[in-house]
């Protein structure tokens, strides 16, 4: 395998990081660097230029409070969500979550009924139903359909309920919490190889086996050809996760 340097953009690392994003960003540069791969992080916000989005293999965007996801929302509409939709459709892996992965959506409905254009990436559309309706919030467990037999656990908190299009895969069923709406048992998308996700906590550090999906799929698209990863060790990665499923009494399920 060529020893070529792997890109992993960090979009609006200093607007969109709550309930510890940054983590996600963390965990994936040591598990590439316990495999003996180079990567270089690239941090990209309203001030940088699109062009920088260009050569990523990987891109990650976390979630945020309303004024930042104003800021955000407004830079994306310059040219930077144009390149980054087409990174998504040709296949680039990124973790978008809970307000990244809102914006990539149709449209969002704040509380007071003001709706927001997203960049409609992703065939859903988000509501707020309004302050007499409670957030989502609490640990959560869910079970990703690509993922055989693995549970991925994480936090959510959100006022938003997301609803996916009749031809659109969810990222996961819900065993515990409330996922996208708190109704269907949905949580998150996955399209081309891009997931949306409510999971902060942040979700990798906790999800070795989605962490390593994603560096699977990076390689795979960056060389074009099959890849099987080599095995570390995933003993702190599995006890935080098992902490999580004790305290939701789930602890048998790995």
């Amino acid at each position: 395998m060529s020893k070529s340097i792997i890109n992993i953009g960090w979009l609006y690392h200093n607007l969109m990081n709550t309930y510890g994003d940054r983590g996600n960003i963390i965990a994936l540069l040591y598990r590439l660097k316990k495999r003996g791969l180079k990567s270089k992080l690239i941090k990209i916000s309203v001030n940088d230029s699109y062009q920088l989005l260009k050569n990523l293999d990987f891109v990650f965007m976390g979630g945020a409070q309303d004024k930042q996801q104003e800021i955000v929302n407004k830079d994306l509409f310059k040219k930077k969500g144009e390149v980054l939709k087409e990174l998504i459709y040709q296949g680039i892996p990124g973790l978008y979550v809970c307000g990244a992965y809102q914006f990539l959506g149709n449209y969002y409905k704040a509380a007071d009924g003001t709706v927001i254009d997203g960049l409609k990436i992703f065939d859903i559309y988000t509501e707020n139903p309004g302050f007499n309706y409670p957030r989502l919030i609490g640990d959560i467990i869910i079970k990703p359909y690509f993922l055989s037999n693995k549970i991925v656990v994480g936090f959510e908190n959100h006022g938003g309920r997301t609803y996916l299009g009749k031809d659109l895969q969810s990222f996961a069923q819900v065993i515990k919490g409330f996922g996208n709406n708190g109704q269907d048992k949905t949580e998150g998308v996955i399209f081309k190889n891009s997931i949306g996700t409510y999971l902060h906590g942040p979700i990798l550090p906790k999800n070795p086996e989605l962490t390593d999906w994603f560096i699977k799929k990076i390689l795979e698209k960056k060389y074009k050809k099959k890849i099987k990863l080599k095995k570390i060790d995933n003993k702190y990665e599995l006890l935080a996760k098992k902490q999580i499923l004790k305290k939701c009494l789930f602890f048998k399920i790995i």
